[in-house]
């Protein structure tokens, strides 16, 4: 009964304290005629900024099948970064989105949509179809 006890209490303060934002930054990927532009660009910034600002793990999702074409939302939790954290993380996606929107081919190749201003909280993503952990 004791090891039951433990066993429980062990569990609950795991889930207690696993990592889970409340807030996230929504980016939309859409297409043109030839299918969604590749996440690569966005995630490699997400890796370099994890890794400069020291945090430990940016909390991510992908929601797929959005569209006939492969279109996908990617969704980054922002809760455990500071203010300037967050200032900073928003400025370097949009750098990242815009270098990778103008460097497309106009004519065939999707978009990487973002705006910073639109948050997304955790009980709109509890209502999401398809939506998985993104594993980098």
């Amino acid at each position: 009964m004791k090891n039951l006890a433990v066993a429980i209490a062990l569990l609950g303060s795991t889930l207690l304290f696993a990592q889970k934002s409340e807030n996230y930054l929504q980016i939309s990927y859409s297409s043109m005629c030839c299918g969604a532009p590749s996440d690569k660009p966005v995630m490699d910034y997400l890796n370099r900024f994890q890794k400069k600002n020291r945090v430990k793990s940016l909390e991510v999702y992908k929601q797929s099948g959005l569209g006939r074409e492969g279109e996908y939302n990617l969704y980054v939790g922002t809760d455990q970064l500071s203010k300037m954290q967050k200032t900073g993380l928003i400025r370097g996606l949009k750098a990242a989105i815009n270098a990778q929107n103008n460097a497309r081919k106009r004519n065939s190749d999707g978009m990487v949509n973002f705006n910073e201003s639109e948050k997304v909280k955790k009980a709109d993503l509890a209502n999401a179809r398809n939506l998985t952990v993104y594993k980098k």
